[in-house]
């Protein structure tokens, strides 16, 4: 029988662990700090196992890695390149949906050396989004086709029966993870000219973008667009673009919050005051009682504004208590937002991912659309959940069977990898749908 250990038991685990023990012939371990977590997962399932690990405990971590033919990593993405290191010791492989990291890039030799695939990058955004990328890539180059522009969106957001905040926004992974990634510079090429944008600034370059049958959003760059061209193959692409999708309102607010300081992650005193008195003294104001007045002067806005009304709307002026007496600003907005932004039981979530390929022949040229949208289930499992871990679950499957012969620190962009895994996916119900139509100019993601 094949073993699995997968570290962690987040919020997108089950989906990936109920997979695998469906798998005939394979056992699941599934370790993490607090082991009735990793229970609930396993559902005294026969070839499932619930452990206690603390991760910073490297030689419990070694034993467990060890004695299991392949290590799932659902951990955060800073114990990665520990496990990595660890899978190369002893000659296991590896599987994570996190970006590749430069410490997780330095393993690649030492991983072709021992004879072991560290496959990372296999979720959704980053995953699924490589994986169909490249396929309609790879038909084009097959067509004789040239793609010279490519931008991908990609958001995880509530289904449009349960957007009914006014920040169009529920937290179905880490709510710290999503404020963070917001704090991400961004890179992308436009007509051939390299565009950086800082991160505290990421939230100012929004821009509208329609979606086919879903309405009015808004994107704003994604992290570093400029690698996608190697990658993806695609050396004459003139534009190579990825942004994140949200419901309208949901930038100004971010930045909003990101001008009063709600960002910072340096830990201060908060001694258990309530959210108006931290927010107060965040900003300078006199007093919680003059926020609504000295929130408008801090950020050069008329007092009405929405995005304050947003900010109330949090919970960042009332008069709760702060339940710790340490944390940074970004603790006390992660604290807030959590009691007001989670799913209700019934509730479901929607995540979207679209490519544009702009591809050119000899004698026509064509817009591509790629498209998915897929649903939570009410009740069940959440799409970000589903979309994160079956890719990486199939992507384990593969490898136990023997199925990849790709070695070394790999994302899923080759053939042998994405065309499976986007079967497998379509199976159960994670579709795409493709149109094209004649295209007459280059896009234009932001006008200088």
């Amino acid at each position: 029988m094949k073993s699995v250990l997968v570290l962690g038991a987040g919020l997108v685990s089950r989906p990936l662990v109920r997979y695998l023990l469906d798998q005939p012939g394979v056992s699941v371990t599934v370790a993490t700090r607090t082991v009735s977590k990793a229970e609930v997962l396993i559902e005294r399932h026969p070839q499932g196992k619930a452990e206690s690990l603390d991760v910073n405990n490297e030689t419990e971590l070694e034993l467990k890695i060890k004695s299991h033919d392949l290590t799932v990593s659902l951990l955060p993405y800073v114990y990665h390149p520990k496990v990595a290191s660890l899978c190369v010791k002893h000659r296991k492989n590896m599987v994570t949906t996190s970006y590749v990291s430069e410490m997780m890039k330095a393993l690649d030799r030492a991983a072709k050396n021992a004879g072991v695939l560290l496959l990372n990058e296999t979720g959704v955004d980053p995953g699924i989004d490589h994986m169909l990328a490249i396929k309609t890539i790879d038909a084009v180059h097959a067509r004789g086709g040239r793609v010279t522009g490519f931008l991908s969106f990609a958001g995880g957001l509530p289904a449009p029966d349960a957007n009914d905040n006014p920040l169009g926004y529920k937290f179905s992974w880490s709510p710290r993870g999503v404020l963070l990634a917001g704090k991400n510079d961004a890179r992308f090429l436009q007509q051939d000219r390299p565009v950086e944008v800082p991160g505290w600034n990421l939230f100012e370059n929004k821009t509208k973008l329609e979606i086919c049958g879903l309405g009015i959003f808004e994107q704003y760059p994604n992290r570093d667009s400029l690698p996608y061209r190697e990658l993806y193959h695609i050396p004459e692409a003139e534009t190579m673009y990825r942004g994140t999708i949200r419901y309208p309102g949901w930038c100004d607010t971010m930045l909003a919050l990101m001008r009063l300081g709600f960002f910072d992650e340096k830990e201060q005193e908060i001694d258990e005051k309530t959210f108006a008195e931290f927010s107060a003294e965040l900003i300078g104001c006199s007093g919680p009682d003059m926020l609504m007045l000295c929130m408008p002067d801090f950020l050069g806005k008329k007092k009405e504004m929405q995005e304050i009304e947003n900010i109330k709307w949090i919970g960042l002026l009332s008069n709760e208590k702060i339940p710790f007496k340490k944390g940074s600003p970004l603790d006390v907005l992660v604290e807030a937002m959590q009691r007001r932004m989670q799913y209700g039981k019934n509730e479901r979530d929607m995540l979207i991912l679209m490519h544009e390929f702009y591809v050119k022949y000899e004698n026509r040229s064509e817009k591509i659309t790629a498209l998915m949208v897929d649903y939570g289930i009410p009740g069940g499992d959440t799409s970000m959940s589903r979309t994160v871990s079956l890719p990486a679950a199939i992507c384990a499957r593969l490898i136990l069977e023997n199925k990849i012969s790709t070695r070394g620190v790999r994302i899923p962009v080759e053939r042998e990898i994405y065309e499976p895994v986007l079967r497998e996916l379509n199976k159960m119900g994670i579709k795409f749908s493709e149109t094209t139509e004649p295209f007459q100019k280059e896009p234009v993601i932001m006008k200088s």
